[in-house]
């Protein structure tokens, strides 16, 4: 029978709070294990990441094309908001994708890494950018 002592307790962690409430929460035991970083946002299914940097890139991402539809991702493919949004914002998005990364991306694009960090540092800029701007008019 499991006790108080020996039952994992939740414990969850706001760790970024942006405008229009979305946030990055952390997620996971008491004692650390299964350490996660959920993205929340409005009308947005549930998708978690192994490390901090991946969720903070999806909220850039989600921010970059104004929100997206996450749900049924699976069964459509990308989001039509994120391949609309142009080449970086689509690599940028491929490597929030848990069975890829930043050399995967390259190899898929024909690029190299390099670029693909490149497309990456344009989407945190236009995502910094939009919710700088949404706040300095009282967006919350």
């Amino acid at each position: 029978m499991a006790t108080p002592d020996t039952v994992p307790v939740p414990d969850d962690t706001i760790v970024e709070e942006y405008i229009l409430g979305v946030r990055i929460v952390e997620t996971g035991t008491a004692d650390g294990d299964d350490l996660r970083y959920r993205f929340d946002a409005p009308d947005h299914t549930e998708i978690a990441f192994d490390d901090l940097e991946t969720a903070r890139l999806y909220a850039d991402v989600y921010f970059d094309v104004n929100g997206f539809v996450e749900e049924g991702t699976g069964e459509r493919g990308v989001p039509p908001e994120v391949v609309q949004a142009g080449k970086d914002t689509l690599a940028a998005y491929l490597v929030t994708c848990p069975w890829s990364d930043v050399n995967w991306v390259a190899s898929f694009y024909g690029a190299t890494p390099t670029e693909i960090e490149r497309y990456l540092s344009w989407v945190r800029e236009r995502a910094a950018e939009i919710r700088s701007e949404a706040a300095e008019r009282g967006l919350e």
